[in-house]
């Protein structure tokens, strides 16, 4: 055999070896929920196992993959990493995946996806050919979270003085002091000293204005927050309680559940 021949051979085993060990889930809903499609190897149009534009969600066991909107690898194509992805919705291939293919080795391709899970939870996922039962919910009581505070800003009229009350003391004596003046003028006798003491009054009240204006006494519009505390209606989980075998088991489900939920051979539920 010569050289050439003993290489191919040699590239050949590497990209089939490779292609071999990579592994990737779809499922229709997101959160890994509903029917599963798991394939190890490229897949050039979804429509032969009846899953073309529904997967939502997605895991890849091993390797990295390709998957595209079209058929045969065309259109829009995106990689995916190792790791889980809950919701296609963010990459824009919600319900459009239509074909998937590995990557050999480190071939490098325009479009890597984001970081996936940081903290994969598909406990609940349907594993490739796992068989499930579907059991009876018994009961199911929505768990609501804590109170919310509701805050705004609201405007009001509010009196500000903005130096100190000397200055008002100051208009006072000021003003009664004219006043005063102004009114001895006015009359005779006993007139005059009614006279004098009724402009020494007027003279302070007009006084006191004209330093109350001066010193911004009055109303001034102001911002206030406002809160107020209202009850949580959203639930945020539901317990649910099943029964399998005789026995009841309890699960935290984010949706409401219906009659019966599906588990599997050991009572763990499966979405």
């Amino acid at each position: 055999m010569n050289l050439k021949l003993k290489s191919a051979l040699g590239i050949a085993a590497v990209v089939l070896g490779a292609q071999a060990m990579a592994q990737v889930t779809f499922y229709e809903g997101e959160g890994f929920r509903g029917r599963a499609f798991t394939t190890d190897r490229r897949v050039g149009d979804f429509e032969r196992f009846g899953f073309n534009d529904r997967a939502g969600s997605v895991v890849v066991d091993r390797g990295r993959w390709e998957v595209c909107e079209d058929v045969r690898f065309e259109g829009r194509c995106v990689v995916l990493r190792p790791g889980s992805y809950d919701s296609l919705q963010r990459l824009g291939l919600s319900s459009r995946i239509s074909s998937v293919r590995p990557l050999e080795g480190n071939r490098r391709v325009a479009g890597d996806a984001p970081q996936p899970l940081a903290a994969p939870n598909y406990d609940y996922r349907r594993r490739s050919n796992e068989r499930v039962f579907e059991v009876p919910v018994t009961s199911a009581r929505a768990v609501v979270g804590p109170p919310n505070q509701r805050c705004w800003m609201e405007r009001q009229q509010v009196v500000q003085q903005q130096q100190g009350s000397q200055s008002n003391v100051g208009g006072l004596l000021l003003g009664g002091l004219i006043g005063g003046v102004l009114g001895h003028q006015v009359g005779g006798g006993s007139g005059k000293d009614l006279a004098t003491v009724a402009g020494a009054v007027g003279g302070a009240v007009v006084g006191n204005n004209i330093a109350g204006r001066n010193n911004g006494v009055g109303p001034v519009g102001q911002d206030v927050q406002r809160c107020e505390t209202t009850q949580n209606a959203t639930p945020a989980y539901w317990d649910v309680t099943y029964n399998y075998r005789g026995l009841d088991h309890h699960v935290q489900m984010s949706a409401p559940p219906g009659p019966t939920i599906f588990v599997n051979g050991k009572g763990e539920p499966r979405q």
